[in-house]
């Protein structure tokens, strides 16, 4: 058992009976234009952070980071920053670290997406003080030992890949953004077999990685469930320590714009068979590419249905009733400065074959106005009720805010889509569907390609 003398700040409060007031819980949800959903912005120190006081006895404290895939210097980077997350620090081993989170009551919490690494933690509202200053000491102090990169995160990072190997949907996502962007956004969101990341993955350039990637300009510190006023009082703090600028003797973190090209890949693998068709999409809401007509193009296309017993309004779902052994979902993925609207196939290969044959039919269809008023209502409503769920999302929501603040020091504020979803015109979701038939597509097919299409053969440029 851990001393009392050895728990920091907040930690004995879990060893003696609790007498504290709890918050009053009855509280109802603000509407999204009155501010209750939005972030609360500021600066302290050079670190970028946001908050958002939503009712309740917890919260959850995130850092935001410009080191996901896109920005990794070495191939691995950004998966062994992420899985380094929580290890020893220059204060704590990471036994210490787990035991004190455990006598809390916490979670603690890392993951990577293209964009951001994301290292954060839920907890118990009072206990802010103490995960500001675990989350300052992830940033500034982590201590990268050479056996913890031997004996934990290397493994674990070679377990990942061999789960890859099986999984063909994510291994269609990753050929597609191969396609479609090359380098940067097409970097596969984790390591595959055959990648040399033992080459590459050496605790001290990690080290020096992290010092880039934690420098005050490119992470940004969210927290939902607490005050503003707070918040800055606990980060003006802990974040002092970390690096202003990022080391000049490393390779720096690449952030040269994303260029859309387009093609196709084809891959043969006899563990299931997966299908995506890709555009150009909408970028996210805070970096100037959003693109509102192509979130109702999308909720229009869809194939997915969120009714039970439904098979749902989108004009996919009724083109491929028939094909009842493949599955079909539309969705933008939207990143800082371009976005990708991908319609996601698979199942059997003879009825994903069918089911690929109606999408450019449907979106000439749509370009050339012969779809139902109705149908765009319809699409419009949907298309805002996912964005404001999303974004109502805890978890989500830090992502996008962090990320927000790290590349164009604006939150993303929720009634400003809505807003813009709400003005989409028919004519703007007709235009946006001809604009993707007249540039190149991305296709990217795994699985029995004996069966499954290549491009050309259902109609499509690439």
């Amino acid at each position: 058992m851990i001393p009392r003398s050895s728990l920091p700040r907040a930690v004995p409060r879990v060893l003696r009976p609790q007498c504290s007031k709890r918050p009053n819980n009855n509280r109802t949800l603000a509407s999204v234009k009155s501010g209750g959903f939005n972030y609360e912005t500021g600066e302290v120190n050079g670190v970028k952070f946001a908050s958002r006081d939503i009712p309740g006895p917890t919260t959850q404290l995130a850092v935001v980071a410009r080191a996901g895939t896109r920005f990794q210097v070495y191939p691995g980077f950004s998966e062994g920053l992420e899985k380094f997350a929580f290890k020893s620090t220059q204060k704590r081993s990471s036994l210490r670290i787990t035991r004190e989170a455990e006598l809390l009551g916490a979670e603690l919490f890392s993951y990577h997406s293209r964009e951001n690494l994301v290292v954060g933690a839920k907890f118990l509202r009072e206990d802010l003080p103490y995960f500001t200053e675990l989350l300052g000491e992830v940033v500034s102090k982590t201590k990268f030992l050479r056996h913890e990169l031997d004996e934990e995160v290397i493994p674990i990072i070679k377990l990942g890949q061999k789960h890859i190997l099986g999984n063909t949907a994510e291994m269609a996502v990753n050929s597609a953004h191969a396609v479609a962007f090359h380098r940067g956004l097409g970097t596969a969101l984790h390591p595959t077999s055959s990648v040399p990341i033992t080459k590459y993955l050496y605790h001290d350039d990690l080290k020096t990685f992290s010092q880039a990637a934690y420098a005050k300009p490119n992470f940004a510190v969210v927290a939902n469930g607490t005050g503003h006023d707070e918040l800055s009082k606990w980060i003006g703090e802990f974040f002092n320590d970390s690096p202003t600028a990022p080391p000049k003797d490393f390779p720096p973190i690449e952030t040269n714009p994303s260029k859309y090209y387009g093609g196709e890949e084809r891959i043969a693998h006899d563990r299931g068979n997966n299908m995506i068709i890709a555009f150009p999409g909408s970028g996210a809401y805070t970096g100037g590419h959003y693109n509102a007509a192509i979130a109702v193009l999308s909720s229009l296309l869809g194939g997915q249905s969120y009714i039970k017993w439904s098979p749902g309004f989108s004009l996919l779902a009724r083109a491929t009733a028939a094909q009842t052994q493949a599955h079909v979902s539309t969705r933008n993925i939207s990143y800082s400065d371009a976005g990708l609207l991908t319609i996601a196939m698979g199942g059997n290969a003879r009825d994903i074959r069918e089911a690929s044959m109606a999408i450019v039919e449907i979106l000439k269809a749509i370009s050339g106005g012969d779809i139902a008023k109705d149908d765009i209502t319809k699409a419009k409503a949907n298309a805002k009720f996912r964005t404001l769920s999303a974004g109502e999302n805890t978890g989500t929501g830090l992502e996008l805010t962090g990320a927000g603040l790290v590349q164009s020091g604006k939150a993303s504020q929720l009634h400003g889509i809505a807003d813009a979803i709400d003005g989409v015109t028919e004519d703007a979701v007709k235009k946006a569907a001809g604009s993707l038939l007249e540039g190149k597509a991305t296709v990217s097919t795994v699985g029995d390609l004996f069966v499954l299409p290549f491009a050309e053969e259902i109609g499509l440029h690439v």
